[in-house]
């Protein structure tokens, strides 16, 4: 493989793309509820073909503030907020059950929009975690099992080992449950923001926000 010319300070000054074709996002083309204006722009991130819809980037902080990121993906999501899975014991595990505050954001790029969630986080019933857990392929539910995620290694064979350990384990029509350490966290949402972009950089900024138990519409200068 060639080995790509990376891009200078010049290149990366000058990569922009203006949102010509991109339409405007009013208040009155917003519906009721940030959860059904939500499955709307996830209906369409799905109908325009967007490589795995479903990814968003989720930030989380340590207990002193400082701050990670990762793109996981949306496994879940209704009125109590959306839901992803992992280990507990993985850095964004840790993070997010000892400084239980999150931010998610879905890159819809393709179609020129984002939507951005800050919110709290909780863990989902292990019932659910257990229901999703049942749905995942063979080797992913094995994965859960052999990788000690987000821990020091000393070579991929350690990980190709454990697996192995956990394919002989369990066989292929074994019920495999998931790890005590594994399951679901969700992001309760205290502010849903609809991103539209526009040119000029002038994009749309709409944002769901609850205050006293009532959600309110704002709109954010870009």
């Amino acid at each position: 493989m060639t080995p790509s010319t990376p891009a200078n300070e010049a290149d990366l000054a000058r990569m922009r793309r203006e949102y010509l074709a991109s339409g405007g996002l009013d208040e009155a083309d917003l519906a009721p509820d940030w959860l059904t204006q939500f499955g709307r722009w996830l209906a369409d991130a799905v109908t325009a073909g967007l490589p795995e819809p479903n990814a968003m980037v989720l930030a989380t902080a340590d207990e002193k503030g400082r701050p990670s990121a990762r793109t996981v993906l949306l496994k879940a999501y209704d009125a109590r907020g959306f839901t992803l899975y992992t280990n507990y014991d993985s850095r964004k595990g840790r993070e997010a059950l000892s400084n239980p505050y999150a931010s998610l954001v879905f890159p819809w790029f393709a179609i020129h929009r984002q939507v951005v969630v800050c919110g709290s986080v909780e863990r989902v019933d292990r019932a659910d975690t257990e229901a999703y857990f049942a749905l995942r392929p063979r080797g992913a539910r094995l994965g859960a099992w052999a990788s000690p995620q987000s821990q020091v290694i000393e070579s991929r064979q350690v990980l190709d080992d454990a697996w192995a350990e956990m394919d002989q384990r369990w066989p292929d029509d074994a019920d495999i449950p998931p790890p005590d350490r594994w399951g679901g966290l969700r992001v309760v949402p205290e502010t849903v923001e609809f991103w539209q972009g526009r040119q000029g950089r002038l994009h749309d900024r709409l944002r769901y926000r609850c205050t006293d138990g009532t959600w309110v519409v704002e709109r954010l200068a870009p």
